[in-house]
């Protein structure tokens, strides 16, 4: 029996045919999007907004940073285990009940966070305000999908662009003004009352514009996917701060990589009743599987270079809070500003004239990044993250529109949830990895006599070498990702 597509409540058939044949957005539907971009932008914006207070946190409550990354890790890990679950709450669940559940859950997470005694109550408020963020972005991205014209979807999806990427990117630059004049409680408490305005305005606002499925939810599925996820970050996450990885970090890493291939063969035999977590029949689309696999690189170098580089530059370089922020900002700033331009070119030309030139530019610059030294000019680390922003811009927008675009209407939601959870993995096991491979060669290096600053130089370019190498293979794959022709039903 075919899975039913996500249509509108509000004469269904009508929108669906705006949205094919291109004549705009349902009546009343646009200021929904406009208020799920901006609650999303608030959301995602926690993604990376510790990252500069990482060091402050670490004086402050005594831990190393493999300890303290977990605050950036453990929000990226949360989403990732809750993502999937969203392909079966968007069927299932109204649109506006879900909505008022995800962002009073991020709203919980932020007024914990701001209350939090100490590190362990911090690492849970974050934990809660991921399970209200992992929500936001698949309803945004479903949302889109079922509602705007193919034709337009790259420019809202250059939107959408600035969500995913540039709220992370500026993230460090909002914690580390905040830092400069305030604690770190004031992170979360200057958001507190954004998200308390996103949760009235979307009472008010926010209409039912999906209708629901009844579907069944596979707890098993559920549970096997977070050992899955959940093993395989936890294990990349300890490997440096274990000496190179002793057993006790390799072996939640074959566990969650057992689990993650339970957990596929448990999809495959569920779609067949149509009743997956996640239908896996999102990958028989070449272009969907080929995006996914740059995704995974993209968010490694994006998110952890936003975790690494403001360890370095206020370690080693000595910067303040402050000018770590500021330092980030143009990159940030640059993203913004191209991602619509990017979106109006997709529609124009497609996915191929953009994706490559970014991936190049990308990996090219974190080579420039190995060269990341103890005297290395500020000017310079401006210079080349800004550079990594603009490859990473050109390459979000194409990657998102032509592998969610190629999919059949009733897998939106299953493409929206598993491209979200890869992309949240990845940005997860990036940010351990960094941190891992910075770690160990640092320990190394301080236990062969070298100064502290001059070890920890050794461990950034160590984490960067191995962002290049990856970036630069996927310069290989970039060619290879195309426009694919609209499809609306779903595949048997």
């Amino acid at each position: 029996m075919p899975r039913r597509s996500v249509t509108t409540t509000d004469k269904p058939e009508s929108a669906q045919q705006a949205a094919r044949t291109g004549r705009g957005l349902p009546p009343g539907t646009l200021p929904v999007i406009v208020l799920l971009v901006a609650s999303a932008f608030v959301a995602i914006l926690n993604e990376t907004i510790m990252s500069v207070a990482l060091p402050v946190l670490m004086d402050e409550f005594a831990i190393a940073a493999s300890t303290a990354q977990w605050l950036t890790t453990g929000f990226l890990l949360t989403m990732a285990v809750v993502i999937p679950l969203t392909g079966f709450l968007l069927q299932r669940v109204k649109l506006r009940t879900l909505f008022l559940v995800a962002m009073s859950l991020f709203a919980g997470g932020t007024l914990l966070a701001v209350l939090a005694p100490g590190f362990g109550v911090l690492v849970v408020a974050r934990v809660v305000q991921a399970s209200g963020t992992a929500i936001m972005m698949p309803l945004l991205m479903t949302t889109v999908l079922t509602l705007v014209a193919p034709d337009r979807r790259g420019r809202m999806m250059g939107i959408i662009s600035i969500v995913i990427a540039v709220a992370p990117a500026v993230g460090p630059t909002v914690s580390g003004i905040i830092l400069d004049a305030l604690s770190w409680r004031w992170m979360f408490g200057l958001v507190l009352p954004l998200a308390a305005v996103a949760l009235g305005l979307g009472a008010i606002w926010v209409r039912n514009v999906t209708e629901t499925t009844p579907v069944r939810l596979d707890i098993l599925s559920v549970i096997v996917s977070a050992i899955g996820f959940g093993g395989i970050v936890f294990g990349l996450s300890t490997i440096g701060s274990t000496s190179g990885g002793g057993l006790s970090a390799w072996i939640p890493l074959v566990v969650g990589v057992l689990a993650l291939a339970a957990f596929v063969g448990r999809q495959i035999n569920l779609q067949r009743t149509d009743s997956a977590l996640l239908d896996l029949r999102t990958f028989r689309s070449s272009s969907f599987t080929i995006a996914v696999v740059l995704v995974v690189i993209v968010f490694m170098a994006l998110l952890g270079s936003l975790t690494l580089l403001p360890m370095y530059v206020q370690q080693v370089l000595g910067l303040s809070a402050l000018d770590t922020g500021l330092m980030m900002l143009p990159g940030g700033i640059l993203m913004g500003v191209i991602a619509p331009v990017v979106g109006n070119l997709f529609d124009r030309y497609g996915p191929r004239p953009l994706i490559t030139p970014g991936m190049i530019v990308a990996a090219t610059a974190l080579w420039g990044m190995t060269t990341f030294g103890e005297a290395t000019p500020v000017w310079w680390v401006i210079a080349v993250q800004v550079t990594l922003n603009v490859g990473l811009g050109f390459v979000f927008t194409p990657l998102m529109t032509s592998a969610l675009g190629s999919l059949p209407t009733g897998l939106y939601s299953h493409g929206t949830a598993t491209f979200n959870t890869i992309q949240q993995v990845a940005g997860a096991a990036g940010t351990a990895v960094f941190i891992s491979l910075m770690s160990a060669r640092t320990a190394s290096g301080a236990a062969a006599g070298a100064p502290p600053e001059a070890a920890m130089a050794s461990g950034v370019h160590t984490a960067f070498l191995a962002g290049a190498a990856i970036a630069t293979a996927a310069v290989l794959l970039a060619p290879f990702i195309k426009r694919a022709p609209e499809a609306l039903e779903v595949a048997a």
